[in-house]
């Protein structure tokens, strides 16, 4: 029996997810695994993916996911859909509410807090930028409940088209090669960061949210579009224009300098 485009489309996203789990040993016997679960279609299907895995025999996981909601940031997910999608996948979903600060009132407070006056040419030089911000305090919020109910790896939703991405800007901006690890043990904590979606292609993801009718989320963050980030997507797209074959190329370079995996 012919396979349709559907089911060819889902076998590939199947494949190259447990073929992440397999070749960069992201998940064992044991594990209890947190997933970052922000309503966007990388971390439903992250999800969805995960707890299909972890119905299979071997490894033997646990997975529960976290939502985490910014109270001063207007992004937003639909947390009753969430938590429809993660029964259906028979995933507990642990919603959490954090806020922060932004520019000066960031600076300030950091210089007040550590006792002193604050001066104009110190605060300028420790604004940091709301998508900072916004990661840090999403990020630490997991970190604290992932700790409380002793989970040992934090699942994050980046696709390939992700990684590659941060390598260019990295290259660009910051003068270093290296992108997101796929597999990045915390230095402070007993905790690992994985990202299974590492060699899935964005375009593909898309179509699979399509096929599996994700809703979207109800507002898009007021600063996705504030990065460099949009720009640098646009120049990976026209490298792929000129050679078809550059994903694999960066990805190889990426592997072969040892940036994939840390330890």
């Amino acid at each position: 029996m012919q396979l349709g485009e559907e089911q060819k489309l889902e076998r590939r996203i199947v494949s190259r997810f447990r073929k992440a789990i397999s070749d960069y040993q992201l998940v064992a016997d044991g594990d209890r695994v947190l997933v970052a679960l922000s309503g966007g279609k990388d971390s439903l299907c992250l999800l969805e993916l995960l707890a299909r895995q972890a119905r299979v025999y071997r490894p033997k996981f646990h997975v529960e996911a976290v939502h985490v909601r910014m109270q001063n940031i207007h992004y937003e997910s639909d947390t009753t859909y969430l938590e429809h999608f993660c029964q259906q996948h028979g995933v507990k979903l642990h919603v959490l509410s954090t806020r922060f600060e932004t520019g000066l009132q960031a600076a300030n407070s950091e210089e007040a807090s550590a006792g002193k006056q604050p001066s104009s040419a110190e605060t300028l030089r420790k604004q940091k930028t709301p998508c900072f911000l916004c990661s840090w305090y999403r990020r630490k919020a997991i970190f604290n409940l992932a700790q409380a109910e002793n989970f040992n790896k934090i699942a994050l939703g980046h696709h390939q088209d992700d990684i590659l991405h941060t390598t260019l800007m990295n290259l660009c901006f910051q003068g270093r090669f290296d992108g997101m690890p796929v597999s990045m043990p915390m230095r402070r904590m007993p905790l690992t960061i994985i990202r299974p979606l590492c060699l899935e292609h964005e375009s593909e993801l898309k179509a699979f949210a399509l096929l599996r009718h994700y809703e979207q989320q109800l507002k898009s963050c007021p600063y996705e579009h504030e990065t460099h980030r949009a720009e640098i997507a646009g120049l990976y797209q026209q490298i792929e224009e000129m050679n078809p074959e550059a994903r694999y190329s960066i990805w190889h370079a990426l592997h072969t300098a040892g940036k994939l995996v840390e330890y």
